[in-house]
């Protein structure tokens, strides 16, 4: 690595450090502390529940405070050497911008892969026991008694051996409504059951009035067979149901996918999941699409102060999430196709920066 790359890099990690701390102070001040307080006056949350609540929320608040720090930090260093007349040096030297703005840029990127992995293997399983949490420890809600969609999995030694879904569930009466069974063998669908309902009996499940598919490996049916009555093998009780079932944020990529594949067997309308699905690669890129903004911005003498830059940066970061807001409102309510409505933000963004970076290395 070059002594240009070091220095600049360093210029860097000081702002994007303290971008880290100031907006998750934000979103701890302005959201979770209000949660903790409102939970504790009207719910009687004890400080066990409400300290697990507020780790538990953190790791989604960093996954959106990295690329605002990113945009920060972007700002504040270059604007920095841009006052100091340290740009007006390199360019002197025959650097150009885009070597200038090369390692800020790849840090990014590499910022952006992490957040994404990140993303994948930390947020989901921290929404999901923050969410049962505050629903089921300082609420007390009880867990409903009628479901719609609900989709059971059974795996085993990491690979899907069987999913369940129904059109509805009842846990009071243990019956499921339009039942369909999937059974896989190394990831491939080898058999599909059809049924009008299953009831809970005697420590069983049995489904009535299906057909059973057994299908050949290139997908086709290979035999089919009508059944009034028969026990399947689904171990899950009736009061565990409930339980299994999760909110699109506290799915990861792969279950977000099996997801959206059984909805869109059953012709039931997906969008939500598929804007979450989506989002969980456009929110992590925008630590590299909010750098390719940042740094040309920063050359301008009048970002040169701290201030400033913070003042930018929060002006740039309320457009980019009012129009997210927007579009994931469009998309979740399937009025626009879900790809749209998350990557057309990152989109507008990425175009402004780019024409930016072509003004700034002129």
């Amino acid at each position: 690595m070059r002594i240009l790359d070091k220095y600049i890099l360093k210029e860097l990690l000081g702002p994007f450090i303290f971008g880290v701390c100031a907006f998750t102070s934000i979103f701890i001040g302005t959201n979770t502390l209000f949660r903790i307080a409102s939970y504790i006056t009207k719910y009687g949350a004890s400080l066990s529940a409400v300290f697990r609540m507020f780790i538990y929320s953190l790791p989604e608040i960093i996954v959106l405070t990295f690329p605002m720090s990113m945009l920060l930090a972007s700002l504040l260093t270059f604007g920095r050497l841009s006052a100091s007349s340290e740009i007006t040096a390199m360019k002197s030297g025959g650097i150009s911008f885009y070597r200038m703005a090369a390692p800020v840029f790849i840090v990014a990127l590499v910022l952006s892969i992490v957040t994404i992995v990140f993303n994948e293997k930390v947020v989901p399983a921290s929404n999901a026991a923050y969410n049962h949490v505050v629903n089921y420890e300082i609420k007390k809600i009880a867990r409903p008694n009628s479901q719609d969609h609900i989709i059971i999995k059974e795996v085993k030694q990491g690979n899907i051996e069987r999913l369940t879904y129904a059109r509805n569930f009842n846990k009071a009466t243990g019956v499921m409504q339009a039942v369909t069974m999937q059974e896989f063998k190394q990831d491939k669908l080898m058999r599909l059951e059809n049924a009008e309902k299953a009831i809970w009996e005697n420590n069983v499940w049995v489904m009535y009035n299906g057909v059973v598919h057994d299908l050949t490996s290139e997908g086709g049916i290979s035999r089919s067979l009508k059944f009034d009555k028969q026990v399947i093998p689904l171990d899950t009780r009736p009061d565990s149901i409930s339980r299994q079932q999760k909110d699109p944020e506290e799915m990861t990529i792969k279950e977000l996918k099996q997801h959206i594949k059984i909805l869109k067997s059953q012709f039931v309308k997906a969008s939500e999941y598929e804007t979450e699905l989506h989002q969980r690669l456009t929110i992590p890129m925008l630590s590299f699409i909010f750098a390719v903004v940042g740094t040309p911005l920063g050359l301008q003498p009048q970002r040169a102060s701290s201030s400033m830059g913070f003042g930018i940066s929060i002006i740039i970061i309320f457009i980019y999430y009012a129009l997210m807001t927007l579009t994931t409102a469009l998309g979740q309510g399937g009025v626009i196709p879900a790809v749209i409505a998350a990557w057309l933000p990152n989109i507008v963004v990425l175009t402004v920066g780019a024409m930016l970076v072509r003004k700034a290395s002129r």
